[in-house]
């Protein structure tokens, strides 16, 4: 329940940060968001190849279960 209220918080500061009448950081966020973009992208893209990587070697293991409990079952 406190990571809600965290979490919320770091929002409202964050859109507290950015409106014109509170800390009016709009173009330093634009900034770091230009900057973190690459990075960001770089970060996803090497995580979504993990997962593409895990996914492939699943299907292969369910694929030689498969053909395992299909020689089984022929032996019965």
């Amino acid at each position: 329940m406190i990571a809600v209220f965290i979490g919320a918080a770091l929002i409202a500061f964050t859109v507290f940060a950015w409106l014109p009448g509170g800390l009016c950081w709009t173009q330093e966020i634009i900034n770091f968001l230009k900057g973190a973009a690459p990075v960001l992208s770089a970060i996803i893209g090497f995580i979504a190849i993990l997962i593409g990587l895990a996914d492939i070697k699943d299907r292969q293991e369910a694929k030689k279960e498969e053909e395992a409990a299909a020689k089984e079952a022929k032996k019965e």
